[in-house]
């Protein structure tokens, strides 16, 4: 009996060694993952452009070197496609979730919502496609098809994209639809590395790619997006979809369209939001009103819906998880600025996410300065130029003498600034013999410093700089 007790007590305590070592494992993996994600040698931030080039049949996808210290620091990965009129982006998802901001242009763009039902259908309706071809015993069969929900895209409009979801995009316009986007790859729906994927579900990349840099960068550098469905047995597939092995190894093929391709047919026709009747489905699954009819854009530029507002220096409009639900799910968000010419965005730090601008029009100069005193940027930006403010680096930006537009990329859904300077700011918070002792001022100069600016806020309109 002792020898039985003796034997249960020791596979209790090897048990419990085993259990606590894995859990210090998985722990010790965690803070590693975190660790290497976070680290910010930032010494110098610089304004980015693209580096990677990839041109297929119907537009160009540019991404920038996420390799770089800011975007590392960040764990951000920007990206910019460009999609000619009736072209098609090809489905494709990505692990970590993306912000998209559209620039220029407008099209359509669908989601493939796991666990969602499809909710439009088409059934004898008019203006849909009919098959082509009379030689198919004369007879004409009508297309039915139904699919969830589509979404008009126009400029202006900032577009959520969550992790893991199939998504694609058609420019059903007369110009360029042009697209910028970051990826959050820090974010904790990314349980891979912090490295930038893109899994394609058609297509594949062409040979027709660029890139810039060292030849060590290039190849640190250096992407590739192929078909998911090449690598797989062309029978088992064929098995799983049951349809002709024909059909999968035309899936499988070689495509040297690339990731955007041109619609063969003069218009993709299908049901759209504003042409046809929305049908609900009579399945439930409990998700609708929680995950599946959540909006995943919104209009970022009206400047009716202004969230900051000066007459003489501009405004912001800010779209962040309260305003739209879906960012809950991602935990990001987003701003718009547009900043008169010569006005100033007040100095200030993000206190619970990183910042990613990009700028949409004019040219600004930009200073950011960091916890060693150190400025690590201090340049003019252009449009088209990109750039990170980490987590609680100080900023300002002041706009060119044709003024500043700009859209910023959050990490948070619920972004938080304190400025250094407005009735909001950190030095009106303190006593003015706190500012006096600290600075070695007079107090009526510390009192200058906290009330001058007292009935403005985050913009600042230009003034006369007086000689002292």
């Amino acid at each position: 009996m002792a020898k039985v007790l003796s034997l249960i007590a020791i596979f209790f305590l090897v048990s419990t060694a085993l259990a606590q070592t894995h859990q210090r494992g998985e722990q010790t993996q965690q803070q590693v993952r975190l660790q290497e994600a976070r680290q910010c040698r930032i010494q110098q931030l610089t304004a980015s452009q693209p580096n990677q080039r990839i041109e297929s049949e119907g537009g160009v996808t540019e991404l920038w070197n996420e390799y770089e210290d800011q975007f590392q620091c960040a764990g951000v990965a920007p990206m910019r496609n460009v999609i000619q009129p009736n072209c098609l982006s090809l489905p494709n998802f990505s692990p970590s979730p993306r912000l998209v901001y559209i620039q220029q242009g407008q099209g359509l763009l669908g989601l493939s919502q796991p666990g969602c039902t499809e909710t439009y259908h088409s059934s004898q309706q008019p203006g849909l496609r009919r098959e082509q071809g009379s030689q198919q015993t004369g007879r004409q069969s009508e297309q039915r098809d139904q699919h969830q929900k589509i979404h008009r895209i126009r400029q202006g409009d900032i577009v959520a994209l969550p992790a893991g979801v199939a998504h694609w995009c058609y420019n059903d316009g007369n110009e360029e639809l042009v697209a910028v986007s970051v990826t959050d790859l820090n974010n904790n729906a990314n349980q891979l590395e912090q490295k930038f994927r893109s899994f394609y579900l058609a297509g594949g990349q062409p040979q027709r790619s660029s890139l810039q840099g060292s030849p060590h960068q290039q190849q640190q550098q250096r992407e590739t997006f192929q078909n998911v469905f090449r690598a797989f047995d062309e029978n088992l597939m064929a098995e799983a979809f049951n349809v002709p092995v024909e059909v999968i190894r035309r899936m499988q093929q070689e495509d040297e369209r690339g990731l955007i391709v041109r619609v063969r047919d003069e218009e993709m026709r299908m049901i759209r939001p504003e042409e046809e009747q929305e049908y609900e489905s009579r399945r439930y699954n409990g998700l609708e009103e929680t995950y599946c009819n959540l909006n995943i854009r919104q209009y970022l530029d009206n400047p009716r819906e202004a969230d900051i507002y000066s007459k003489q220096a501009g405004r912001i409009n800010i779209v962040n998880s309260q305003k739209l639900q879906i960012l809950n799910y991602m935990d990001m968000s987003a701003e718009k600025g547009n900043l008169y010419p010569n006005a100033m965005h007040a100095p200030h730090w993000t206190m619970n996410a990183h910042s990613v601008f990009y700028v949409t029009r004019g040219e600004a100069h930009v200073q950011v300065v960091g916890s060693n005193g150190q400025t690590v940027l201090d340049n003019r930006v252009n449009q088209g130029d990109l750039f990170v403010v980490p987590q609680h680096f100080v900023s300002t930006i002041r706009a060119g003498n044709n003024g500043f537009e700009y859209v910023a990329f959050k990490t948070s859904g619920q972004p938080m600034k304190s400025p250094l300077v407005g009735y909001t700011s950190a030095f009106k918070a303190m006593p003015i013999q706190v500012l006096a002792s600290s600075f070695q001022i007079s107090t009526q100069e510390a009192q200058n410093l906290k009330y001058n600016r007292e009935h403005q806020t985050m913009l600042l309109p230009p003034r006369a700089v007086k000689s002292s």
